[in-house]
């Protein structure tokens, strides 16, 4: 199997009325790969910072989601009186709670740039040139990349990418501008650009989905997190576990729920640019399955006989091969590195 170049890719798929892409771990890595190693944050994580008993909380509740562990010792510490659990214990936990939070700032921070003026004029240019081929765009990565990219415009009028995300109707009512816009279902309609598995500066308050904003803040991503989990505002992303694990956290989430529907939907023509199509995300795969896309495109990176390569290409062969019905799916390969995604 020799894979054509993303520009013979694009031309073999004018035809179709849209393309729309996929993005994994690649599009990130190939930026900055010493910074986007990508590995869980878990695993990531320096607990040598945080106390035995914050990181055993983990194993007692075999998981590796800093969020189900840092609400599960506030709520227990909560109830401590009512259930004879001493003082001692109750404020152990808080502070176990507090220094997880802050672990998890750090460990986002050193895995991610600072701020928008990292990334040079002419990678972003490269990007979006990537990205105008594809009429929508949904993404693995809950970094801010992609967001980054897509809003990098002179002029903000000329962005024609849209997240769903908009002012909240208490600003608009009271002409305020807070440091966020916020995602409803019912607004969604035209949105193009998908975080399947959320982003760090999309935020679940409880009562709505907020995105921070470099543009209305100017604060870079460590402090607008720091402030959000000091609120007990979460960043809403599924970055651990299994298919079925992320399935379910999916599944109980309006914005995570609504941007899988999404995918479920799409037809013509798909690219995916940076994703191994491995079994953590085989609940997507699946989709393409039992889809009605026509033709996929998946990108290789490197030898095409490598190991690595060649279970992409198994996996991706399936695609076509599992696909029931009248519908049949074509499914091709192309070098990732020729897309040129970040520059020459």
């Amino acid at each position: 199997m020799q894979p054509i170049t993303f520009a013979k890719a694009i031309a073999a798929t004018d035809h179709f009325s849209k393309r729309h892409l996929l993005l994994g771990n690649g599009f990130s890595i190939a930026c900055r790969p010493d910074i986007f190693v990508y590995g869980k944050l878990f695993t990531q994580a320096d607990f040598a910072l945080v106390s035995q008993s914050a990181r055993d909380a983990f194993d007692s509740l075999s998981t590796s989601d800093f969020e189900k562990v840092i609400r599960a010792l506030n709520d227990t510490a909560a109830v401590a009186d009512v259930y004879g659990i001493g003082p001692d214990a109750a404020v152990q936990m808080r502070e176990d709670a507090n220094a997880l939070k802050e672990l998890l700032v750090q460990t986002i921070a050193k895995s991610h740039p600072e701020r928008p003026s990292d990334l040079s004029a002419s990678e972003y240019q490269a990007c979006q040139q990537f990205l105008s081929h594809f009429t929508t765009i949904y993404t693995f990565n809950y970094d801010l990349l992609l967001y980054w990219a897509q809003m990098h415009h002179e002029n903000p009028d000329s962005v024609n990418s849209d997240d769903g995300f908009r002012t909240s109707q208490d600003d608009i009512d009271f002409d305020t501008e807070s440091g966020y816009v916020i995602w409803e279902p019912g607004q969604s309609h035209g949105q193009n650009t998908w975080f399947l598995h959320g982003a760090l500066h999309v935020f679940d308050s409880g009562l709505e989905i907020q995105k921070y904003t470099w543009r209305r803040t100017g604060v870079r991503l460590i402090e607008q997190t720091r402030k959000a989990l000091h609120n007990d505002f979460f960043p809403l992303f599924v970055a651990e576990g299994t298919s079925d694990e992320k399935l379910l956290r999916i599944r109980h989430s309006d914005y995570l729920a609504k941007a899988y529907r999404s995918f479920q939907s799409i037809q013509k023509c798909l690219f995916i640019y940076g994703h191994s199509l491995a079994a953590n995300d085989e609940h997507y795969l699946k989709l393409i399955e039992r889809g009605k896309l026509e033709q996929v495109y998946v990108g290789i990176y490197g030898d095409p006989d490598s190991a690595t390569n060649k279970q992409i290409v198994r996996r991706a062969n399936l695609l076509r091969d599992n696909r029931q019905g009248k519908r049949t799916l074509k499914v091709d390969f192309f070098d990732a590195a020729s897309a040129n995604v970040w520059g020459p």
